[in-house]
């Protein structure tokens, strides 16, 4: 099967799959995710087929977005082996979408140029614009506040206490989106990030004003 087909088949049927989703993690989040992995990796010199299969199916596993990350690493493979991935391939992509995660800063740092590829183009949804709206999404669809001045920024957190702790729209910026500006892999992850972490300053310290009264 041809890599640009197999690439359009696996649009299609991520499309499918999340539909209905909102967390902020739906298909609009998968096509930003890609287009901006596939830029970095033609200027970083990354395989571009492994890098947008990569960022189309990351979210497939994820326990924000699926009952089961064992379940949804079954789903992918076995849509791999259906498109006809190369053995090699296959690891290649599953490695890259089970260790990209923030987990509140608890998975190693990723070792491929690809998988750095699709980490930043992931973190870079996270910050800006796009990222203030999704964390509003998100902090909804947990029934999080979107400010509590009285819960303490969680400083350390264990995996567990990232994704089930008591926090707050606001908190998670201080948890995890202003650190990721810094944990950008690649040269044009951290020229890209730069703006966008100027940004989510200038929001909270608009926010922070505005609460005040």
């Amino acid at each position: 099967m041809d890599k640009e087909y197999m690439i359009k088949q696996t649009e299609n049927w991520v499309k499918e799959q999340l539909e209905g989703e909102g967390t902020g993690h739906d298909w609009h989040h998968i096509q930003r995710v890609t287009k901006q992995a596939q830029e970095i990796a033609a200027i970083e010199g990354a395989d571009t087929f492994i890098v947008s299969l990569a960022a189309l199916l990351h979210d497939l596993i994820d326990d924000k977005v699926v009952e089961s990350e064992a379940e949804g690493i079954k789903h992918v493979t076995k849509w791999l082996e259906t498109i006809g991935t190369s053995k090699e391939q296959e690891e290649h992509i599953l490695a890259i979408i089970t260790t990209m995660s923030f987990k509140g800063g608890n998975n190693k740092p990723v070792e491929t140029l690809e998988a750095k590829v699709v980490q930043d183009a992931d973190r870079l949804d996270a910050i800006g614009a796009i990222g203030i709206a999704r964390t509003f999404i998100y902090a909804g669809s947990k029934g999080d506040p979107m400010y509590d001045p009285t819960i303490a920024v969680r400083e350390q957190l264990t995996f567990e206490e990232y994704r089930n702790g008591r926090s707050s729209a606001i908190g998670h910026f201080y948890e995890k989106l202003l650190k990721l500006k810094d944990l950008m892999n690649t040269g044009e992850g951290m020229k890209r990030a730069t703006a966008r972490h100027l940004f989510l300053n200038n929001f909270l310290e608009q926010f922070h004003k505005e609460w005040e009264g």
